[in-house]
């Protein structure tokens, strides 16, 4: 704790450069130097503050899933750690060196939405319209900061582990913006909450991030389902005491789902990479190997979506291997029966949308 808070500190000077940096970049778009668009479809955009690991992409499958009967859905998302340029619609045949691992991800469970990748938010709407001029709205997948497109709502996630009120700007810490930028918010959601959170807790959080009146603060937490066999979804598993778990991931944090395997299993070993990291084949000897040395006749490989979007560029090996690699699934839902009030909040502005 000593050594993070020295580190901080002599970041600190780097952090304010960073921060003027950012200040300035606001005031111009304050200012009207720099333009926000609006366009004639409603905009959801869902994102953060800080660097990765609040769970923008649960979130955004939560609203596929409440809008995708109803109305025509797109999600538009940077593509991050893609290795291609400039705006591309996803197919279920890409692979995440194409189109990222996130957007594969939501074109693979909902097939009959429209995911785009682009690195230019205000350029690529246009373009979706062109392409599907039937979309009835434009979900941003981790839009926050990109203010070129200014949404009709604004949801800005914060980590119940590591609220945005008590960070850093980077480099120092993790903030992307200064902890004010709350402000253009319209709801905030404290996520990846534990399973049972007290209403005392909840007060105190709310206390905490102190919303303006034009803001709704919610609580929201992860359900994880049962594992499907990465190959063949028909193939479930059951957690139980008894299985040995292997786990391999590359997300921002793991103490939320390491906490969630450990209560329902055995025993959790993990191979951790940095967020978004490509398996090179050195890794994934590695997972063999180490698989190979649990000694257990009850021993699994569990991965999450996201990564199982990248492991897939080994498909073969894995299979030749019979390395029984397992996905979980995690869907979000809300604190104090609050979803049903989310949900309207978002009803409410399709229904009222105005060009």
């Amino acid at each position: 704790m000593i050594q993070r808070r020295l580190v901080q500190i002599l970041l600190a000077p780097f952090s304010l450069l960073y921060g003027l940096g950012i200040s300035l970049r606001n005031a111009f778009y304050r200012a009207g130097l720099l333009k926000s668009m609006t366009f004639n479809i409603p905009v959801i955009s869902v994102g953060n503050l800080s660097v990765g690991g609040a769970g923008k992409t649960p979130h955004i499958e939560y609203l596929i899933r409440l809008l995708r009967e109803h109305i025509k859905v797109a999600t538009l998302s940077r593509g991050y750690s893609r290795k291609t340029r400039g705006f591309l619609e996803v197919q279920r045949n890409n692979n995440a060196e194409r189109v990222g691992d996130e957007p594969l991800q939501f074109k693979r469970k909902y097939p009959d939405i429209g995911v785009y990748v682009a690195e230019d938010r205000a350029f690529a709407i246009p373009q979706i319209m062109m392409k599907r001029s039937d979309t009835q709205l434009v979900l941003l997948d981790d839009a926050y900061q990109h203010r070129s497109v200014k949404p009709g709502v604004n949801i800005l996630l914060t980590e119940y582990a590591n609220l945005f009120t008590k960070d850093f700007l980077l480099p120092s810490g993790r903030l992307r913006e200064w902890p004010s930028a709350y402000e253009r918010a319209d709801v905030i959601v404290v996520s990846k909450c534990p399973n049972t959170l007290s209403e005392a807790e909840k007060e105190e959080i709310t206390r905490e991030i102190n919303p303006l009146p034009h803001q709704q603060l919610f609580f929201s937490y992860y359900a994880y389902k049962a594992p499907y066999y990465q190959f063949n979804p028909r193939y479930r598993l059951q957690l139980d005491d008894k299985l040995e778990v292997l786990l391999i991931c590359a997300i921002a944090k793991t103490d939320y789902l390491v906490d969630y395997l450990q209560s329902q299993t055995g025993s959790v070993r993990s191979l951790e990479f940095a967020d978004h990291h490509y398996f090179d084949k050195e890794d994934i000897s590695n997972l063999l190997r180490t698989f190979k040395n649990i000694e257990s006749n009850r021993k699994v490989i569990i991965t999450t979506e996201k990564d199982a979007m990248r492991l897939e560029l080994h498909r073969e090996f894995l299979i030749k291997e019979r390395l029984p690699i397992f996905v979980l699934p995690t869907e979000v839902r809300f604190h104090f029966d609050e979803g049903p009030q989310f949900d309207e909040l978002v009803r409410q502005y399709l229904l009222n949308f105005k060009v």
